[in-house]
């Protein structure tokens, strides 16, 4: 059958009267049709159902490419580094443990007040007082504030004042004010607000 032959059938056809049951008594041309558009739709509906979703999930697998090199390239630094790391951890930990012993525990602030009384004592000054505040509770230690009062030249109450800072625990030292006292204007009086800590983990799990 020639091509214009079928042509002029496919022109002659009454569309309306086509019958799904009689496809094969069409024209060849109008099967071949029918084929490829059938083909393409079981192409498209394929396409659509598996390969969309895989090109979906490959769009956001590269969108997380330079996050996940950037994370590769820290921890391949990391662990180059990680020898060195070590060591300096050690040491931060050796560190943490002596500042740890230099923290007087709950029964070793009379002591520390003990210890300053003597310093002001051996610098020949007057104690006026000393005098415990009540205990602040923070996140990873205890803080114990006191006010201490002393009288004295001003050579004597800087020695003083060196000797609590030298002191085996960690006392800290704020609000320092010096007034005359009497009328020669040589003696002095010192008031300040002293603070020593303690480590909270240990003070809880003390018996």
């Amino acid at each position: 059958m020639s091509l214009k032959g079928e042509m002029r059938r496919l022109r002659e056809l009454d569309w309306r009267e086509l019958d799904i049951k009689e496809a094969g008594v069409w024209p060849w041309s109008l099967q071949l049709l029918c084929c490829l558009l059938l083909l393409g739709a079981t192409f498209y509906g394929m396409h659509w159902y598996l390969a969309a979703p895989a090109k979906e999930e490959l769009e956001r697998v590269r969108g997380q490419e330079a996050q996940l090199i950037r994370d590769y390239r820290s921890k391949a630094a990391q662990a180059a580094n990680l020898e060195a790391m070590r060591e300096q951890m050690g040491v931060l930990e050796a560190r943490m443990s002596e500042l740890r012993e230099m923290l007087p525990t709950g029964a070793e602030v009379p002591s520390l007040i003990d210890n300053i009384s003597e310093t002001a004592i051996d610098n020949q000054l007057a104690i006026d007082s000393i005098r415990l505040r009540g205990t602040v509770t923070r996140e990873h230690y205890i803080e114990q504030p006191f006010d201490i009062q002393v009288q004295g030249d001003y050579h004597r109450i800087a020695t003083f004042l060196a000797g609590v800072a030298a002191l085996p625990r960690i006392v800290t030292l704020h609000d320092m004010t010096l007034s005359p006292e009497g009328g020669s204007g040589q003696r002095l009086r010192l008031s300040l607000l002293a603070r020593t800590y303690s480590y909270r983990q240990s003070e809880e799990g003390a018996p």
